[in-house]
């Protein structure tokens, strides 16, 4: 729904009556949502192809591989192992604690707040949202407006599906989002860049609120010597120019080895005319940059920032930029500077693995790091020497399709998880519980204390 800013306090303070009175709470309840969004996805496809078309002119296979397959495959994994995941969970009772029994229980937040991004605006938006329904809360839903059709696709056709009682959408801009910054949540889920999570973070310091921060950063791609270079070739272009390179964990920049430095980026070529042809403008697969300021911003960056090997130009009037690969890259240029979050990689020559790892560790912590290597040595000290969100081995993005493995920066490329049985973690609270009689009740427990008492204390506690 279409909100003003002076009805988001009415907003909030009823999806907290909500919330209080129980309504998220069953298990009936909240799987009845989560086959709610399943719905929407599948009954509405052709509407999310379109709108996501408009926004980003992305092809329909990378909707359905990036954005609505993946939401399909963590709601079947959801819904499976929900009533486990509820379920308490009992744990070890020590010995001075006897005879009793402990648990652990997880319980809904309350009502939350999430900020979606524009660059996968179905993805980005509903993974977290399936964390915070299947545990239980009342959410505020607040789709990115750089992404307008797609704001305005869930908006109109959400609340079909999901109880409006518990789901609640505002679209806008910044006016909107500080509004419901000044809001009291009792948690904040919020993706996009670190600038706007500092904001983010610091409005929500005001309330004590809780907050997971998915902000990317520049997350580096490093050749070995000993790889496939053209297995190699083709995964990196793939998985830096889908989506017109607008992708948080998409390879920012590649470290080749000294050795195939140069065959890496002849191959790399060839891929790339095979994927998008002699004219990508023209092909059906190649997106376009999200509006006019990102594009612009992207073609300041190729100013005094290597050598062009290919591409390079772009259509302003489209949003078109050409894919583009650079060489020749000064560390300190100014596209090393930032998260590029577009169609451009430069490629760094490094004379060794440790040269590699001296590079990464001199910057800020990235989301994810990718090393194409077929020495597990290597691999593994690469792991074990450097510090990200995730690693994937050969083969760049699919770390976020697993879902049993959390998705989540460190440092300046977020804090916090989800994805799979992390969402439902990240959107709940451990409730501690200890459950004792009332039949066995000695009297040493309480003072005065005796001799005999510390003796026994210091036997439970020590030994």
């Amino acid at each position: 729904m279409n909100t003003m800013k002076h009805s988001i306090p009415t907003i909030v303070s009823q999806l907290r009556t909500h919330f209080n009175i129980g309504l998220t709470r069953s298990l009936a309840y909240r799987q009845q949502q989560l086959s709610g969004l399943m719905r929407f996805i599948t009954e509405c496809e052709d509407k999310i192809i379109q709108a996501l078309h408009t926004d980003l002119r992305k092809p329909p296979a990378e909707v359905i591989i990036a954005e609505t397959g993946l939401v399909a495959a963590e709601l079947k994994f959801t819904q499976k192992n929900l009533a486990n995941w509820m379920a308490p969970k009992r744990v070890r009772t020590p010995l001075i604690a006897q005879p009793g029994k402990s648990f652990l229980y997880r319980e809904p937040l309350g009502v939350v707040l999430i900020i979606a991004p524009w660059n996968y605006p179905i993805n980005l938006t509903l993974l977290p949202l399936i964390g915070a329904l299947a545990a239980g809360n009342t959410v505020v839903l607040k789709p990115s407006e750089i992404a307008p059709a797609t704001s305005a696709l869930l908006a109109t056709h959400l609340p079909n599906y999901i109880d409006p009682d518990c789901l609640t959408i505002v679209e806008g801009g910044v006016a909107e989002t500080t509004a419901l910054l000044n809001e009291t949540f009792d948690h904040i889920f919020y993706t996009g860049n670190g600038t706007v999570g500092r904001i983010v973070m610091s409005a929500a310091a005001k309330h004590l609120t809780p907050v997971t921060l998915e902000l990317g950063g520049k997350s580096p791609c490093i050749v070995d010597e000993n790889t496939n270079l053209e297995v190699a070739a083709q995964r990196i272009v793939w998985g830096k120019f889908s989506n017109a390179g607008q992708t948080c964990t998409a390879p920012d920049y590649v470290l080749a080895h000294t050795a195939i430095h140069d065959a890496l980026i002849t191959k790399m070529q060839k891929f790339l005319k095979e994927f998008y042809g002699e004219l990508p403008q023209l092909c059906a697969d190649y997106g376009r940059i999200i509006n006019a300021n990102h594009y612009q911003r992207l073609i300041n960056l190729l100013e005094n920032s290597g050598d062009i090997v290919v591409g390079g130009k772009g259509d302003p009037t489209d949003c078109y930029l050409a894919p583009t690969i650079l060489r020749n890259v000064p560390s300190d240029a100014p596209i090393m500077r930032d998260e590029i979050f577009g169609p451009i990689l430069p490629i760094i020559r490094v004379n060794n693995m440790d040269a590699a790892i001296a590079f990464i560790n001199a910057r800020p912590k990235p989301l994810s790091l990718y090393i194409f290597t077929n020495a597990r040595a290597t691999y593994e000290q690469m792991i074990a020497a450097t510090s990200s969100g995730a690693v994937c081995v050969n083969f760049p993005l699919l770390q976020a399709s697993v879902p049993d493995l959390p998705f989540g920066g460190v440092g300046t490329s977020g804090m916090g998880a989800y994805h799979g049985h992390q969402s439902f973690q990240t959107f709940t609270h451990i409730k501690s519980v200890l459950i004792k009689p009332t039949w066995f009740n000695p009297s040493l427990f309480f003072p005065p204390y005796s001799s005999k008492f510390i003796r026994l204390i210091r036997w439970l506690m020590f030994k």
